[in-house]
């Protein structure tokens, strides 16, 4: 069996469709043609070059992964998609062959159905080699290095823990067949990662209210911070002006655990804002949400505010020259310029 990566979109846009549909997609806009009658590589490089203008590299590139998707992957396969839209992974078997659906709308022409063995894994749950893989540039690929299949199979059956591997290996091993692109990586991507793990390592528990409070002082909320222990739904109060009585005011949950929350969670955060006078909430789970809290999401539009990992950390980026001292010193980081690499250029 192997492993494979199908991302949904560079921003996440098919998701919603791969996780409800229960199928993975080949979303080639305008590729409205049965991918099976092309049965070598060659016919299906023809056929990329009648249609798109593609050069020689991206050629490479993208008939690699359309073949992969058509011709390589198998009933029985694992397959990762990592959510651009949260900080979180989704694992799914393979259920189906190949299938071409003439009638589909375009982009979903070619699929393979699929069956969801776990969705929203908070990111921070895999080993850092794992991420380093799952980071690979390209929207579809097989993952070969470090036994990623065999250990995504066994977190499968220990609730999706860490097998605790720490060793970051950027080559194949003897043998191995590495697809054009599986070396190339979203450095941005990997960068959170490595942040993600220092930050749930330094502020677990009430440290991670610690870091949420130092975040609203730098974006200019006067805050109280409960004390250590039990808080009894609130964690932090938020207000602007120097006193904190201005508008909005904010009532604001931590949770740090690394497993999604459920909506009794929410429904407490709504109760306590009106036990304060809160007009407005922030609930931040690092561990992210379960789709009953996701489908609140519009409903809570103009009270509540949701924040996963993802969101914690691009606010910290956002705001890290005005953060506490203190917190700075055990989150020590360094923005860096490096070059964009575009997926067509992969390979």
């Amino acid at each position: 069996m192997a492993l494979w990566i199908n991302r949904a979109g560079s921003h996440g846009e098919f998701e919603k469709r791969f996780l409800e549909d229960r199928r993975i997609y080949l979303t080639w806009e305008g590729l409205k043609h049965d991918l099976s009658t092309r049965v070598t590589k060659d016919a299906l490089r023809k056929l990329l070059h009648d249609m798109y203008n593609y050069s020689e590299g991206a050629m490479r590139n993208y008939s690699a992964q359309i073949w992969g998707f058509c011709q390589k992957m198998k009933v029985g396969d694992w397959v990762v998609l990592p959510s651009a839209i949260k900080s979180a992974i989704h694992i799914a078997e393979i259920t189906g062959d190949y299938t071409f659906e003439d009638a589909a709308e375009d982009p979903y022409y070619h699929y393979r159905t699929v069956k969801w063995i776990a969705t929203d894994i908070p990111r921070s749950n895999f080993d850092q080699d794992l991420l380093y893989s799952f980071g690979a540039a390209m929207t579809i690929c097989q993952v070969q290095r470090n036994d990623a299949e065999k250990r995504v199979r066994a977190m499968a059956k220990s609730d999706w823990k860490s097998t605790g591997r720490k060793h970051i290996s950027l080559t194949t091993t003897k043998g191995e067949i590495t697809e054009p692109g599986e070396g190339a990586v979203d450095l941005e991507e990997i960068a959170r990662d490595q942040i993600a793990k220092l930050i749930i390592a330094k502020f677990k528990g009430h440290g991670m209210a610690r870091l949420v409070n130092s975040i609203l002082k730098a974006q200019g909320y006067t805050t109280y911070i409960s004390a250590e222990g039990p808080d009894k739904g609130i964690d932090i109060l938020a207000a602007q002006g120097p006193l904190g009585f201005g508008e909005p005011r904010i009532c604001v949950q931590v949770k740090s655990s690394d497993s999604p929350l459920d909506r009794p969670t929410l429904d407490q955060l709504i109760g306590t804002m009106q036990n304060v006078q809160a007009k407005q909430g922030l609930l931040v789970s690092w561990g992210g949400f379960k789709s009953s809290i996701d489908k609140e999401e519009a409903n809570q539009f103009f009270r509540v505010r949701l924040w996963d990992q993802k969101d914690l950390i691009e606010q910290l980026l956002k705001h890290y020259d005005k953060l506490d001292a203190d917190i700075r010193a055990d989150l020590a980081l360094k923005e860096i310029w490096t070059v964009a690499t575009l997926e067509s250029e992969s390979g």
